[in-house]
């Protein structure tokens, strides 16, 4: 294939799949570990892929749905080789679509509850597969979090220390299943398309997610762009 000219639709092969991967992953500041966590796969699968060994249907859908791909069998479908500009066209639109954000890892009830009382909005997801019981405990946490944002200023002191050991309570259960707790901060303005005062509003977003123990990725790459609703 003459340099610059895409090939021909087909199903990739390992050894075209692994330049790919990496990339993706590179472009998220993940590592494989981290890539490892979100994809619910293990470390060694990741390296496999990496490698360009094959990898089987499960395993690929499980990397497109790590990278937010709507279409799951993105990488069991005919596909184009993106060439080296191509890959360098996709890198550069993604770094220009997203921020790169450190993450921090909390133990803690009152940091969460002081950092929810001091947002304005926040983006809370899983960033790998949840067994049934942690999933309903990270949903609770996070819905516990939203309403006491909602309402932090009516609570008094004291009871302020009843949420700050409710919360221990959701993020002790977790620990005891092996998931930690991260997350990661952004302050910005907002400007409604359809608000007739165009004056931006001062808003802090706080990402929260949660990971299995000891892979939690030190940065997370989040969209500049807003959705909200």
């Amino acid at each position: 294939m003459e340099t610059g000219q895409q090939s021909s639709p087909r199903v990739l092969a390992g050894g075209e799949l692994a330049p790919i991967i990496r990339s993706l992953r590179e472009m998220h500041q993940w590592s494989q570990e981290a890539l490892a966590a979100i994809s619910g796969l293990s470390v060694r699968t990741v390296q496999t892929v990496e490698r360009g060994e094959s990898s089987d249907l499960h395993t690929r859908r499980a990397l497109a749905g790590a990278f937010e791909s709507e279409e799951l069998d993105l990488f069991n479908k005919p596909y184009s080789i993106p060439t080296p500009e191509e890959m360098k066209q996709a890198q550069d639109a993604f770094e220009q679509a997203h921020f790169i954000l450190d993450t921090a890892v909390t133990t803690n009830g009152r940091e969460l509850a002081l950092l929810f009382d001091g947002a304005s909005m926040d983006w809370s997801n899983p960033g790998t597969e949840l067994a049934e019981e942690a999933a309903i405990e990270f949903a609770s946490l996070v819905d516990y979090l939203r309403d006491y944002r909602d309402c932090a200023d009516d609570y008094t002191e004291v009871q302020k220390l009843d949420v700050f050991a409710d919360l221990q309570r959701h993020l002790d259960a977790l620990d005891a299943a092996g998931i930690a707790i991260c997350y990661a901060t952004r302050n910005t303005k907002l400007v409604g398309g359809n608000w007739e005062d165009k004056t931006p509003l001062p808003v802090k977003l706080v990402y929260l997610s949660a990971f299995e123990k000891g892979k939690v990725p030190t940065t997370m790459a989040v969209s500049k762009k807003i959705k909200i609703g």
